[in-house]
């Protein structure tokens, strides 16, 4: 499965945490429910990873912390707030290009239909 198909049954997944749900909740409680519907769906993944982030020759102590990585293809963040600010697209953007990924997604659970909250960003798909 590549990318594409792969982000297909992610946002599936979200839409139906979101009928679930509905908006209103907060970001973490989304992000456990999301695990339960990927696991349900027989998804890998990986919650609150990890990554190392390095910088010429050297490992910084401070690395990052992604929301989920989903069969070590795609890179989800969960957000629920009323807007986006102005540095997520361009956060997932540099999670991509440090870890050597080429699909994100960023989800905003907030907004009342979800499709208007989902988010595809690129790193060379």
């Amino acid at each position: 499965m590549d990318e594409n198909e792969l982000s297909n049954r992610i946002i599936g997944a979200a839409i139906e945490v979101h009928r679930e749900l509905g908006p209103g909740l907060l970001e973490s409680v989304y992000e456990e429910a999301l695990c339960c519907e990927l696991g349900l769906r027989s998804m890998a993944f990986q919650r609150q990873l990890s990554v190392e982030i390095g910088y010429k020759a050297q490992s910084l102590a401070t690395g990052l912390r992604l929301d989920l990585v989903v069969e070590n293809l795609v890179i989800v963040e969960v957000k629920a707030k009323e807007r986006l600010s102005a540095m997520d697209r361009p956060q997932l953007l540099t999670y991509l290009r440090l870890t050597g990924m080429k699909l994100g997604l960023l989800l905003n659970f907030h907004e009342p239909l979800l499709k208007d909250g989902v988010h595809r960003v690129v790193n060379g798909l």
